[in-house]
Parts: C-alpha cells; structure tokens; sequence
C-alpha cells in the first residue's frame, strides 16, 4: 500500500504513541485451536494495523497502526497481560516529528524500539526513528526523497552491533527504491539502489539476515519479466539477484518479507501469480531453484497473500492472506511440509476483523498473534489462534 507525500505542520501537531493493553498475551494451552480476539481498535487509540506485532518480555508485544492516534497520524502500541489501561505515551515529538507507521517494529535488549515511518521527518519523506523504555521518541535519520531515500515502507532487521537494515519504496538513483543501513551514531548507508529491469525496483518489504551475514529481500517489481524478484547483499556489499517470477505458476508481486530456515532455503508468498492467479507460497532453495509450495485458488482457501510466513520446527509454514476465504475477508492458514493447506480461520468482516495485510508471530507454545487491518470497530483489531 503507497501513501502520498505530507508535510507535517509542526512538531506539537503529531505527538503520539499509544500503549495498549489487554488481556491474555501469556501461552495459552488447550486442546483444539481457537481464535480470539484481544482488541479492537476505536481510532483513538490506533487504527488500521498493518504490522506484524513483535513479543516482548513479560508476556507483551509491540505493534503500530498506520493512522489514528491523538493526532490521526499513527500510534505504537503495547499489548500487555499485566495492565487493562489504554494510556498514551510522550512519541513521536520532538523538532523532526514522524508520521504514519506502516509497518512494525524491533526491539533491543533495553527495550528500545526502533521503526520507520512512510512520512514525517525533516523533508516529510520519511525516517527511521527510536522510541525508549520511557517514551521518549529520537529521530534516527530523516529521509530527503534523494538518493538516501524515499517513503520506507518496511519493518527494520538489527544485527548485533546495533545496525539497522531497512528498505525504501523510492528514492535512491533512479527513484526505485533503496537497501539502506543505519549504524548506532545514526548514520546512513546506502546499500543497494534500484535501478529496474533485472536489478528490481520498488521494495515494499523488509530484508532478513543470515548467519552467514547477508541480507535477503524482495522487490514488488521488475526483474526479468516486471514480476519482482529475490535477491541477497553480501557482507562487502555486493548485490545478487537469485530469482525472477514471471507472474504464471511460480507467482509474481511478492510483498511480504522471507523467512529463512537454517539449512538457508528461503520461504515466502506472492500475491498473484500461482496456477489460478491468486498467489503463491513458495520455497526457494540456496541453488537458486523456486518450489511452489501452495497456489491459492481464490475460495475459501484464501487469496492474495502479501504477508511474511512463520515456520515451525515441523517444517509448517503460517500467514494470512487479504482475501478470500468463506467471506473473502482474508484467512490466516497453515501449510504443513508436504504442501496441504488448512484454513485456521476466515474473517467474516465483522467483529471478528478484516483484511489481515500483517504476517504472524509465533509465541513458544505455538500460539499465533496477529492483526486485522480493519474490522472489529471498524478500526482493525489484535487477535490470537491458540493452538
């Protein structure tokens, strides 16, 4: 989803971030799955999430709505077992205030979050920015639509040193977008820019790391035959593309971020393509060789996938997708190693939400958390599949 370019008017204009909370984020044990709703959101305290939520200690988890909020530009909230208050918290100010979070976040050993926005910042392009333990909100870089960067979209990867990794929708040199990295002090590095046909264009999702200590990602477009692709940046920086969909059965448009296992292979959806044109889970091993794992028909089943996957030791692999299902409001599914689907839940649109855009986390007892973008109270809601 593409935002449009604002200016913000001043800093006391988009002080925000809220805290919410509710009940029952702690491992719940039962013998059959049950879905659950934790919150719905009433725009004044967030509405329409599209991140995927983060667990945090003490049986608590991080999220962000895209609007909403005291000033209708966003919130980060906390989801908590250990309080039932809705309160806000002093983010989101300061003399470069940001705006519009449109996907979600990561947290360090101190509790610090760190995100981005698609507007706000110094040049109203966007910026990385770091909430701490007591709300207090630091802009990390200010995008200025250039060749640093324009409109990120995406959740952020931290390594060990405290680097962030992140992408841009634009911006970069050809305006296609950009692979960027923030260190500690603050300073921007551009890794990778964009530039169309094989190379890609137009990352709307994260990277994800490897042990080995290189990056993977997607592009929502271009490659060899406009379909996006998957590539990897190695630690010297050096940019390789490993696949091109073509858009027939292997899919095309991926969206979500990949998730990798630890032999290297690499797993995602894309939201069209497949053998009936509504997307794809797929499997792309280190040689390079794609496996479609699922082709979603469009039912009951579900369509259009555009989130990441959660997999489990037994090779299962979770996500949502937007649509479908038995009221074509989106489903959240499991696909089990040898390729069967089974839908863990369809949206009806009412209280129960709609339109999951975020993917899922998975908690130690094999819960599944996630958010609807819309629904609930009409302004989307948090929920959880107990397994």
């Amino acid at each position: 989803m593409r935002t449009s370019k604002q200016a913000c008017s001043s800093a006391n204009d988009l002080k925000r971030a809220i805290v919410l909370s509710a009940m029952m984020l702690a491992a719940v044990s039962c013998q059959s799955q049950e879905y659950k709703v934790l919150y719905r959101f009433s725009s004044k305290d967030g509405s329409f999430p599209q991140a995927r939520l983060i667990l945090g200690s003490k049986g608590s988890a991080y999220g962000t709505t895209m609007t909403g909020g005291q000033n209708g530009a966003g919130t980060i909230f906390k989801l908590s077992s250990a309080k039932k208050a809705i309160y806000s918290i002093p983010g989101f100010s300061g003399d470069n205030p940001t705006a519009y979070p449109l996907r979600g976040l990561v947290q360090d050993s101190a509790g610090n979050l760190y995100g981005t926005t698609a507007m706000g910042g110094s040049f109203g392009s966007g910026a990385v920015f770091k909430l701490d333990s007591k709300g207090n909100e630091t802009t990390l870089h200010s995008f200025s639509a250039g060749n640093d960067g324009d409109e990120p979209q995406s959740a952020l990867l931290r390594d060990s040193a405290g680097n962030l990794y992140g992408t841009t929708v634009l911006g970069g040199k050809a305006n296609l977008g950009t692979v960027f990295k923030i260190d500690p002090q603050g300073n921007e590095t551009i890794t990778h820019s964009f530039s169309g046909g094989p190379d890609g264009e137009y990352p709307y999702t994260g990277v994800a790391g490897s042990p080995a200590g290189y990056i993977v990602g997607v592009t929502g477009g271009d490659g060899t035959t406009n379909w996006g692709n998957v590539f990897r940046i190695d630690s010297a920086g050096k940019y390789t593309s490993l696949y091109n969909f073509t858009g027939g059965p292997d899919g095309g448009q991926p969206m979500g971020a990949l998730t990798m296992d630890g032999a290297g292979n690499l797993y995602g959806t894309t939201e069209s393509g497949g053998t009936f044109l509504n997307g794809t889970v797929f499997k792309l091993d280190i040689a390079g060789t794609e496996t479609v794992l699922y082709s979603f028909r469009g039912g009951v089943d579900g369509a259009q996938p555009q989130s990441s996957l959660v997999r489990d030791a037994a090779g299962n692999l979770f996500g949502t997708t937007v649509f479908g299902g038995a009221s074509n409001m989106g489903t959240i599914f499991e696909i089990d190693s040898n390729g069967v689907e089974k839908v863990l839940h369809s949206f009806t649109g009412g209280t129960d939400g709609q339109y999951p855009y975020a993917g899922l986390v998975r908690d130690l007892a094999g819960n599944l958390y996630g958010t609807t973008s819309e629904g609930g109270a009409n302004y989307g809601t948090i929920f959880v599949v107990t397994r």
